[in-house]
């Protein structure tokens, strides 16, 4: 069975159908009710299911036929539309894959305009302010909506996405960033049917719930992840490339400052999942630096402050932040402050205790 064939089956032919006044309704469309009201979509199963699957089929007769994944038993949600009727402005608390089976779908993402086509992906951050077209023609969109622990795993992957993707999917994780972004991916060739068989066993076991079947969905989220990455292609904004930019360089600048002692670009590497040549880049484009001159700054600012506010011995200092040699510690040190380190602590400690 297609994809298509599927998605018809599961929103038409169901045994059961819900009234339009059952509480589930909402969850399933929600027609706009506000100008200014913005609802957070929480996941409905946060704990229980690594992902759950929506499926929308609108029909040229201004009717929408809609089902969720997984649910106790197959059912079907009808509801009637005026065309050009809009969702209510809405954010997730999850990331959400929305995938084009048939027609087209128009969005308004971050107040603009997009339109996706057959074959085409839209991948929106859980912090995405956005709204779902209602159009008088045949359409079918099949959203999931992903945890994120799901993702939290994928990060511990670096080989199954690429760096620009990982970038994104980091980003969108960090709940105290205020990055607000989605991707729109376009098909090369081959790239739908590979798609669409994942989502058909996707779909399927999401429908069945056989024993292992949250593994079996986990491991095809991470192959429909996967030829994203090798099959579709996607840009970034300028704009929305320097804000990713810059909440990495911030998360490894932070890291590098907390384990100056020790850090490594093999650590790096291991922890954020770029390749090394990566952070020598970013660190370079952000300070002016190279990777390598910036941990010496860190290193040295770390031994100033500890010089300043503790009563540790020189040689304890110069360990505490990385350093074994003390011929070259006391090299850098005065080459940056202009004197050896007993000195600047001798000139500048009876200042700060005044402060």
């Amino acid at each position: 069975m297609t994809l298509l064939e599927l998605c018809r089956e599961i929103t038409d032919s169901a045994s059961l159908y819900l009234q339009k006044e059952h509480p589930l309704g909402s969850r399933l469309i929600c027609p706009e009710y506000s100008k200014s009201v913005q609802e957070i979509k929480t996941h409905p199963f946060p704990e229980q299911e690594p992902v759950f699957a929506l499926c929308w089929n609108l029909h040229a007769s201004s009717k929408l036929s809609a089902t969720l994944y997984p649910a106790p038993e197959p059912f079907s949600y009808h509801f009637s539309f005026v065309p050009g009727e809009k969702t209510q402005l809405h954010t997730h608390d999850y990331i959400e894959l929305a995938y084009i089976v048939e027609g087209e779908f128009h969005q308004k993402i971050l107040g603009k305009k997009v339109v996706f086509q057959k074959g085409e992906l839209c991948l929106i951050d859980k912090n995405c302010l956005h709204q779902d077209y209602l159009l008088a023609q045949n359409s079918i969109i099949v959203f999931l909506g992903i945890t994120n622990n799901i993702f939290t795993e994928l990060m511990n992957d670096a080989t199954a996405i690429p760096q620009k993707i990982h970038a994104f999917l980091h980003s969108a994780l960090l709940k105290q960033k205020d990055i607000h972004q989605y991707l729109h991916f376009k098909p090369n060739d081959g790239a739908v049917q590979d798609m669409e068989e994942c989502l058909v066993m996707l779909l399927t076991e999401l429908s069945l719930r056989n024993t292992g079947y949250k593994y079996i969905c986990r491991g095809l989220l991470f192959r429909i992840l996967h030829t994203l990455s090798i099959q579709y292609d996607f840009s970034l904004s300028q704009e929305y490339k320097n804000a990713m930019n810059w909440v990495i360089f911030e998360e490894i600048s932070s890291y590098i400052q907390q384990n100056c002692d020790t850090v490594t670009i093999q650590q790096l590497v291991e922890i954020f999942h770029f390749q090394a040549d990566y952070f020598n880049r970013l660190i370079k484009r952000k300070t002016g630096l190279t990777y390598s001159y910036y941990l010496q700054q860190v290193r040295l600012n770390r031994a100033e402050q500890l010089l300043l506010h503790t009563d540790c011995c020189i040689d304890e200092i110069m360990e505490c932040v990385g350093y074994h040699n003390k011929g070259y510690f006391y090299k850098i040190f005065q080459k940056h402050f202009g004197m050896t380190p007993g000195k600047y602590r001798e000139q500048n400690q009876l200042e700060v205790q005044k402060a």
